[in-house]
């Protein structure tokens, strides 16, 4: 776990009974709570502990509280239990059952309690579409967390038609719509009772659990989601499935109970890590894919571009990788504000310090001591990518959601002083002008940095479409 993170910041699923008894299941997480509030706090003048002051989101308020012990034990209980503020909480962000709240470390002993991932922000009436036929011909895909479609997109142009698009974020299901189609479920995965029949089951369930870069937060529900993806790959009853995440998801215990599982449902299940530059994309972003056919073992598929200073005798019919100046170059120097090509709005500081990173390549170490962060000067070893150009001659570094942030990555346009625009990062993500992005500039940039390249999605599509038209052994 990471310990900046894991000890910032907790989630809290809601269950039937805390809603039912008014309160909250905090066991698994005494190591974030002061040793001095658990069962010694108390409000009268000689108390010798500390109260814990929570923020309540929304409701303006800030309460008092302890963690009790139980008086046959010793224990500390393992709820905030049957208090008025927790009912007031659940009743002004209307809490239903599976939704998750976050408990987030302000001070040594204040807190702010806040929704995470709620369903009444969220529109699941799917039902719709269980009885509407499906129009057209060709293979099936149902898409689960979809995002903004990047694998739908390439399932899509190898000639798939999508059953149903499961996605909980409002911005990514409106982008979806507007390219994929209206066949859209904005809700999470675990509010569907019942999955329809499809050809290959798709998806990558959140990878915030396994990511080296991500919130890895003690008990994070969403390490679990992949249970939910096979439990649509049960009701779907598929040829294949392709299940995408972070390269550490198939060293993890998750990807051996993955494995397992579907192994009981009749699959052959096999794990690669596949880099998105020697599949078209220009981008070296890597990623896993567990792919489960039946009947046989899956393969992975071939590389279509190569490193051209890795080319050899067996890579002579590839292409050479896409460059930066294949996906960007003919772009306009000066963003235009149309479809996308978006600049951002930069302090002075932040502009001052664009012009010190050196063309091509630079990154922070260009920068003078008067223009450098404190954290920066103190981390000397590493960080080689923050505030760095990308070369012109080179694929892109991954595109993550905050590409606009040069102090995230080597996100810096090869010879502007600015930041890479969302269109140009679409680019290198592999998505087409045409394709139109729906949503907020946060939104549109998470739903861009998310997805999966769809150069690699139709590669991938046209693979295991060739699989499932070979006979079950």
């Amino acid at each position: 776990m990471s310990g900046t993170v894991a000890d910032r910041k907790r989630l809290l699923r809601v269950t039937a009974g805390n809603l039912r008894n008014n309160h909250l299941y905090i066991n698994g997480h005494y190591d974030f709570f002061p040793a001095n509030c658990i069962g010694a706090s108390k409000k009268s003048a000689n108390a010798n502990g500390k109260l814990l002051l929570i923020q309540l989101a929304g409701l303006k308020t800030t309460i008092e509280t302890d963690i009790g012990t139980d008086a046959r034990t010793g224990r500390p209980r393992r709820i905030f239990r049957g208090r008025k503020w927790v009912r007031e909480f659940f009743e002004y962000h209307a809490i239903k059952t599976g939704d998750v709240l976050a408990l987030e470390r302000l001070g040594s002993h204040r807190y702010r309690l806040y929704p995470f991932d709620i369903k009444t922000q969220r529109n699941h009436e799917w039902r719709e579409f269980a009885g509407r036929p499906l129009p057209g011909r060709g293979p099936t895909i149902l898409d689960l967390f979809a995002g903004c479609g990047g694998t739908a997109l390439g399932f899509k142009r190898a000639g798939f038609r999508t059953v149903l698009a499961v996605e909980w974020d409002a911005g990514a299901c409106e982008t979806l719509r507007a390219n994929i189609t209206d066949r859209v479920a904005q809700c999470a995965v675990e509010e569907i009772d019942s999955f329809p029949r499809a050809d290959v089951v798709i998806g990558g369930p959140p990878c915030q659990g396994f990511s080296n870069l991500g919130e890895k937060v003690p008990c994070d529900p969403r390490r679990q989601l992949w249970r939910h993806f096979l439990r649509a790959v049960e009701d779907a009853d598929p040829r294949a499935f392709l299940m995408e995440n972070v390269p550490p998801l198939l060293s993890s215990q998750e990807y051996v109970e993955i494995r397992r599982a579907a192994e009981r449902l009749g699959f052959v299940v096999d794990g690669w890590i596949l880099n998105a530059a020697d599949f078209g994309t220009a981008q070296t972003r890597k990623r896993a894919f567990v792919v489960g056919l039946k009947g046989a073992k899956p393969t992975p598929p071939r590389p279509t571009h190569v490193d051209p200073k890795k080319r050899d005798l067996t890579s002579g019919n590839l292409l050479d990788w896409l460059t930066v100046a294949d996906a960007i170059g003919d772009l306009p120097r000066e963003p235009t504000g149309d479809n996308w090509h978006i600049g951002r709005n930069p302090t002075a500081i932040s502009r001052e310090r664009y012009t010190y990173v050196e063309i091509p390549g630079g990154n922070r170490w260009d920068l003078p001591q008067r223009l450098m962060p404190e954290c920066w000067k103190k981390k000397i070893k590493g960080g080689t990518d923050l505030f760095g150009r990308l070369w012109w001659d080179r694929p892109s570094v991954t595109i993550r959601t905050e590409f606009y942030k040069p102090e995230k990555g080597r996100y810096l346009h090869p010879d502007e002083h600015r930041p890479i625009t969302h269109r140009e990062a679409a680019r290198l993500q592999g998505f087409d002008d045409d394709f139109c992005f729906c949503g907020s500039r946060i939104s549109v940039g998470r739903q861009i940095g998310n997805a999966v390249p769809p150069p690699l999605a139709e590669v991938l599509a046209r693979h295991l479409s060739t699989l499932l038209k070979k006979k079950p052994k």
